[in-house]
């Protein structure tokens, strides 16, 4: 064969190899872009069900629930509330303060431990009496948006009438209730203690809003009242100078100097019912206040 022959055959086998090894390549690196869309599509999906979590849809209300001795009516009250608050579709948890220490009963510091204890997991709460169960399914629990919600309405109680109570069942924020410094601490016996907390929200120009009595037609049958006052009187005596002291606006103390220790915490089952019961032991400044002990 001819030299220059040889040479043009050769460069011809040349380029089809160089044609093969550039059009290999280009269906190698088709697949392998292919694959890799393939992959990231596989990812991406994979992201959005299974490692994303899913954002919160709804809110939690705490049932702060003041307590001391009172077992009988706890039994009855857990599974009450739990079924009721589950029915009304209204996600809870019930925080039960009990007081274990030996000063006079302070249902207002009690409730300030309860938002402490209740902050991190639930933003709204039910300040709400232990003896006071709602029967009127129409009752409303659910978050008050704008507003501050007295669900044991005067009207409605069975037994407190006055215009300005706002206790027995009362819903607001967990932003609202810091925002009010919650309730004062120098309230140590029964009562008086809403009285101030009204004259707070009223200073603060919060809404107070009741159940409207037009869909609510149950009267002083909307709640039944299970305390019995011959066994367990209330503790309304007032010492030293602790009736004039209650009767104003206390600008001193409330949520952030409420002086407690949690002396242990159980969660307890009634009926399938759950609750969490905190064992407080609340401090007392003698000098401030020496009516927080019975005299002697």
């Amino acid at each position: 064969m001819p030299r220059i022959q040889w040479k043009r055959n050769r460069i011809v086998l040349i380029c089809v190899s160089i044609a093969c090894c550039l059009l290999l390549s280009l269906k190698l690196l088709g697949y392998s872009l292919l694959h890799q869309r393939v992959s990231e599509d596989r990812l991406r999906t994979s992201k959005v069900s299974f490692t994303i979590p899913p954002l919160p849809t709804q809110h939690k209300l705490a049932v702060i629930v003041p307590f001391r001795d009172r077992f009988e009516e706890l039994l009855e009250f857990v599974p009450h509330m739990h079924s009721f608050l589950k029915n009304a579709s209204i996600a809870h948890k019930i925080y039960v303060i009990n007081q274990v220490d030996t000063h006079r009963f302070n249902r207002a510091s009690l409730i300030n431990v309860g938002y402490k204890m209740s902050v991190l997991e639930c933003d709204y709460l039910a300040m709400h009496d232990v003896d006071l169960l709602p029967l009127n399914p129409l009752l409303d629990y659910g978050f008050p948006t704008d507003h501050v919600f007295h669900v044991a309405s005067p009207y409605l109680h069975p037994i407190y009438h006055y215009k300005k109570f706002v206790g027995g069942i009362l819903l607001l924020t967990h932003a609202n209730f810091q925002q009010l410094n919650g309730l004062s601490n120098r309230y140590w016996g029964w009562g008086r203690e809403d009285d101030e907390f009204y004259v707070r929200m009223k200073e603060a120009d919060l809404t107070i809003l009741r159940p409207d009595l037009e869909k609510v037609t149950t009267g002083y049958k909307t709640f039944r009242h299970i305390h019995d006052r011959k066994r367990r009187p209330r503790d309304n005596k007032r010492y030293g100078n602790q009736g004039p002291s209650g009767s104003h606006r206390d600008r001193k103390t409330g949520l952030a100097d409420v002086d407690f220790d949690l002396i242990s915490k159980h969660r307890i089952v009634i009926e399938n019912s759950p609750a969490m019961i905190y064992n407080v032991e609340l401090q007392c400044d003698v000098t401030d206040t020496p009516w927080c002990d019975t005299p002697t």
